[in-house]
């Protein structure tokens, strides 16, 4: 295999790995972006988006490990599993009450909302429901009349069960969807910033 295509093949395997959970979580609210050609800089001065997480947090983040497709729920099959990595009680007979009591229509689905109000009500995220972010490229041609500024925003973390506020689909926000799935970001500037 010549050097150029090893080359790609090993850039395109980088993409295809999830970053963890702790590479997302640093000591202070600064995170690099990168895309095909360079790095910029996503931050915030919201020091609570780096707290450690809560109980409930860090169910939820369970929770998603056994939903990869991010839909919600589960399949009753995994809720064993789910407990498990939790050190939830995971006796069968427990496990089976819980899936009747999470599942009472008998759908064979276990819902992230109603799983986190049985196992963890009135834990509340750290993460507030808004809060100002910037956002850095230092390429010119990137920037708004090629002036090399930081872009000034406010990001809105809902959960999945929120109605979604919709804004533009950009690289910016599919990146940082890897860390909050329900994030959505409203920049001040008419024109979204780049990761190119």
């Amino acid at each position: 295999m010549e050097i150029g295509a090893q080359l790609r093949f090993q850039f395109f395997f980088f993409l295809l790995l999830k970053v963890g959970a702790f590479l997302k979580s640093p000591k202070f609210p600064i995170w690099i972006l990168g895309s095909e050609t360079h790095l910029s800089v996503f931050f915030t001065k919201e020091m609570a988006l780096v707290a450690p997480e809560s109980p409930s947090e860090q169910a939820r983040r369970v929770f998603q490990t056994f939903d990869p497709e991010d839909n919600g729920f589960i399949p009753d099959t995994l809720l064993e599993d789910v407990m498990k990595a939790l050190d939830l009680v995971s006796e069968p007979d427990y496990v089976n009450l819980m899936k009747s009591k999470l599942d009472p229509e008998g759908l064979g689905i276990i819902l992230l909302g109603q799983f986190l109000q049985e196992f963890f009500p009135h834990q509340d995220s750290v993460i507030p429901d808004s809060f100002p972010v910037y956002h850095y490229n230092g390429l010119k041609q990137s920037n708004h009349n090629e002036k090399v500024s930081y872009v000034e925003g406010t990001a809105l973390v809902m959960g999945f069960e929120d109605p979604m506020v919709r804004t533009d689909d950009t690289p910016v926000k599919r990146c940082l969807q890897t860390k909050w799935p329900y994030i959505e970001l409203l920049w001040t500037t008419e024109r979204s910033p780049s990761l190119n």
